[in-house]
């Protein structure tokens, strides 16, 4: 009877050491201390907390912070853009078994009226508005504009603006340049103010020669050129008979003929639309000789052309690897660097009850915010975390401040205050605390409490 009292009182004396224990204040400092946001005791850190609402985040947001750019390398590129291009070799022009009668009528086919592309040896001319902050901005592109000066077009397609850079146009109309040109001023900060118009047209031709006034080569422009006016830019035919005498045009490797009497009768084959490469001869006898070596003049050229774009070319593209390869070495050169820790970053840090207690890099070129933090990390469990109590612990740079700390609450309990994360921007070295439940700071201290008195309690039983 004496041993079973004796237990029951040391049963007794567990229980009421269990109860006890459950009973002290979790600041107490003797069954568990949790982190939190407080001015505790002997701290001599001047806190200030404010509420995250709508214009306090406004505030927050005023703290002066210009992300990290990122090394010029990564927004070079390794490139060259060609105009259009000659294509292969023509083939022998097709010829008509030619003898005294009437001449068979082979006109070209029509062509669709297309608007005019810029191409290599064109020259354009940029004008931009006489006063302004454009001016100062564009003084390069003013000053050219003045002396009349406008851009050729290069060899890689681009036109060079004073103090701004290259942008490649060539292959575009004169609307699609003009949206180029736009964005590239835009994403060099300058005033896109401009007008262009193209002042020379050295990229696209008609060649006429035969029993002409004058052999020329006549430049496509905006409008399109006709057969007429090619032979008008000429000073007109000279032909004597017109029964013998006829329009030959070399296109493509094909050779088409229109009499010149049926010419003179039918306003559409006046108006025929000749393309680029065209080669038109007046001719005024049977015998092709004459044509044949005209056309083989061209054909000549077509190729001289052809093997010299070509050589351009093989020497482009070995210049093109040359400077992505020395690229690709400097972003790797980087990349390594910025893995081992040698390369310079702005962090903040997530603690508390999160998913990962750890450090975040800010990203180059834009900024961050605590949602991105957040939840680019996982976010932290709502089942352990107070969403409350979300805290941006925020040191001020002031010196005269003495390293006072400025702790912006956010009270994520309600959802709809989480769309403040989404506009709170992070600064360097921003601290990220997410507290604990109430219930979470019980049950780990139960979780720690629980085996010893557990212990105590099996002593005391076999006592």
């Amino acid at each position: 009877m004496k041993n079973r009292k004796s237990r029951l009182v040391n049963r007794t004396a567990v229980g009421l050491a269990l109860a006890a224990s459950l009973t002290l204040p979790a600041g107490c400092g003797v069954v568990y201390t949790s982190p939190t946001v407080s001015r505790s005791a002997g701290t001599n850190v001047d806190i200030r907390e404010i509420k995250l609402t709508p214009e306090t985040v406004l505030l927050a947001n005023r703290a002066p912070y210009s992300p990290r750019d990122l090394p010029q390398e990564f927004y070079s590129y390794a490139t060259g853009r060609q105009g259009p291009g000659l294509g292969a070799l023509p083939r022998a022009p097709s010829v008509p078994d030619e003898r005294p009668g009437r001449l068979e009528l082979r006109a070209p086919p029509e062509t669709p009226n297309r608007p005019y592309t810029i191409g290599v040896g064109d020259v354009v001319l940029l004008a931009t508005k006489a006063t302004g902050t454009s001016v100062e901005e564009l003084s390069g592109l003013l000053a050219a504009q003045t002396r009349r000066q406008g851009y050729t077009v290069l060899d890689d397609g681009s036109i060079s603006i004073p103090d701004i850079g290259r942008v490649e146009i060539a292959g575009m109309t004169l609307a699609e340049a003009q949206d180029r040109i736009f964005k590239f001023l835009l994403e060099n900060q300058v005033d896109p103010a401009f007008s262009l118009e193209v002042t020379e047209f050295n990229s696209q031709k008609v060649t006429v020669g035969g029993a002409v006034r004058n052999a020329v080569r006549v430049p496509i422009t905006l409008n399109r050129l006709t057969l007429s006016d090619a032979l008008t830019a000429t000073g007109g035919a000279a032909v004597k008979d017109e029964q013998f005498a006829s329009i030959r045009i070399y296109r493509d490797g094909t050779l088409y003929q229109i009499p010149y009497e049926i010419y003179l009768d039918r306003p559409d084959l006046q108006n025929r639309t000749l393309i680029d490469g065209d080669a038109v001869y007046v001719d005024t006898s049977y015998d092709l000789d004459r044509a044949f070596a005209f056309y083989k003049q061209e054909v000549d050229v077509i190729r001289l052309r052809s093997e010299a774009r070509q050589t351009a070319l093989d020497a482009l593209g070995t210049e093109i690897s040359l400077r992505r390869g020395m690229l690709d070495e400097r972003r790797s050169n980087f990349e390594a660097r910025q893995k081992y820790g040698a390369e310079e970053r702005d962090y903040v840090y997530l603690s508390g009850e999160v998913d990962s207690q750890n450090r975040v890099a800010l990203p180059y070129e834009q900024q961050a915010t605590l949602a991105d933090v957040l939840y680019g990390n996982g976010g932290f469990p709502t089942v352990t975390g107070n969403a409350s109590n979300i805290y941006v612990l925020r040191p001020s740079s002031n010196p005269v401040e003495f390293g006072a700390v400025t702790a912006w609450h956010l009270d994520a309990g309600n959802a709809v205050n989480m769309t403040l994360a989404t506009q709170m921007q992070m600064r360097p070295n921003d601290i990220i605390f997410v507290e604990e439940q109430p219930i979470t700071k019980w049950g780990r201290a139960l979780q720690q409490l629980l085996p010893a008195l557990l212990n105590t309690a099996g002593r005391a039983a076999t006592n």
